[in-house]
């Protein structure tokens, strides 16, 4: 009887004791969200005459109002697996203007969220841009600016005006009868592509910034784009050391449509991404969306093949060991069965506008989290 009592109170000594080390940490949820051509209805000064009630895509209020209903469905619901609240970061690519976000933001499961937005116009013909929503009562911007990348691509120019004489002599070729692949060129060679928008404040009470991309496209080919996309991850990678430099312990988050792989040269090499955390040294980057690429996880499809080109890659000091103050987590790709297509030739597929029906994006959106203990 003295032994089994003895157990007992060994027992529940055991339980107390395991249940005080038990640790409480708060949750931040970082998200981002290529949404997909998000124009109005308005003709405004940018190339926006498909998404116009008459043009190609035969955009109406009623889709427009449709597509904002969709993506603040999205939104709302962003990472809360692990987080009941929605995001407390969001970076978007392919929105119109400033306008468009305000409407998504007036949506109802958005309206009460207390989100702002940062937000510039580019120099992107097809006029779309990237930006950034912040809950207020958490993050407070500091500074904010966007940075161009300033890419050529000479050989695309000569092809656009010779494409243009030969539309104009009535040939008809590839090039003449698919004017879009030069849509971002000039004559001088200029590629008008997305600025990258940059960040930094205080969530939480902790200084991090983050990088908002929308990496040139692979119109034209993989291989003869690649080099536009080198040339926006070495912008990148200099805002990175930039800010290092100034304080070795820069937490940063870049995030965004890479048009690129996380295996690609543009962020292997470029950026010099590491896949696991033990690789990355001081100063350099991680990126969680690595090994998920390698699982055949990913945020779009061609071809039945499927590809991760939304990542979100961080800075060494959000990978170390102590959670005194925000670290990251863990990452995913949100692809939940409301976004994927239901049948059909493209089954599984995310679920974009096609015949006329409003659907979500062509991408899924990504996340991650970043944990701190509680005192």
């Amino acid at each position: 009887m003295i032994k089994k009592i003895s157990f007992l109170v060994l027992l529940l000594v055991m339980v107390t004791g395991a249940k005080a080390q038990e640790k409480k940490f708060k949750v931040q949820t970082i998200a981002f969200y290529n949404v997909e051509n998000l124009f109005d209805t308005i003709n405004g000064p940018n190339n926006d005459e498909e998404w116009l009630a008459n043009g190609k895509q035969a955009w109406t209020g009623a889709k427009y109002k449709l597509k904002l209903q969709h993506l603040s469905r999205v939104l709302a619901e962003l990472g809360t697996g692990e987080n009941s609240q929605s995001p407390a970061i969001i970076g978007l690519a392919e929105v119109e203007n400033r306008g468009v976000l305000e409407d998504l933001l007036k949506q109802p499961l958005l309206a009460d969220k207390g989100y702002g937005i940062i937000h510039f116009d580019s120099p992107d013909k097809r006029g779309i841009d990237v930006a950034l929503l912040y809950k207020k009562a958490i993050f407070k911007p500091t500074s904010y600016k966007n940075i161009p990348l300033i890419i050529y691509d000479q050989e695309r120019a000569k092809e656009k005006i010779q494409a243009e004489k030969d539309a104009a002599a009535g040939k008809k070729t590839e090039d003449t009868e698919d004017m879009a692949v030069y849509i971002n060129v000039d004559y001088s060679g200029r590629i008008y592509t997305r600025d990258q928008l940059l960040v930094t404040g205080m969530l939480d009470g902790e200084q991090i910034s983050f990088i908002v991309n929308h990496w040139p496209s692979r119109s034209g080919g993989e291989k003869k784009s690649s080099p536009n996309r080198e040339a926006a991850a070495a912008l990148n990678k200099k805002i990175i050391d930039s800010l290092y430099s100034i304080n070795p312990n820069t937490k940063l988050i870049t995030m965004g449509d890479l048009n690129d792989g996380p295996y690609n040269k543009s962020i292997k090499v470029v950026l010099g991404a590491k896949a696991h955390k033990d690789e990355v040294g001081t100063g350099g980057l991680f990126n969680p969306m690595e090994e998920m690429s390698k699982k055949g996880i990913g945020t779009l499809a061609y071809r039945d093949a499927w590809d991760l080109f939304d990542q979100m890659i961080i800075t060494e000091p959000l990978i170390k060991k102590d959670y005194t103050s925000y670290r990251f987590w863990k990452a995913g790709v949100y692809n939940k069965t409301f976004l994927v297509q239901p049948s059909g030739q493209y089954k599984g597929y995310p679920l974009r506008n096609s015949n006329g029906q409003v659907g979500y994006s062509d991408h899924f959106p990504v996340y991650m989290y970043l944990i701190k203990e509680q005192k």
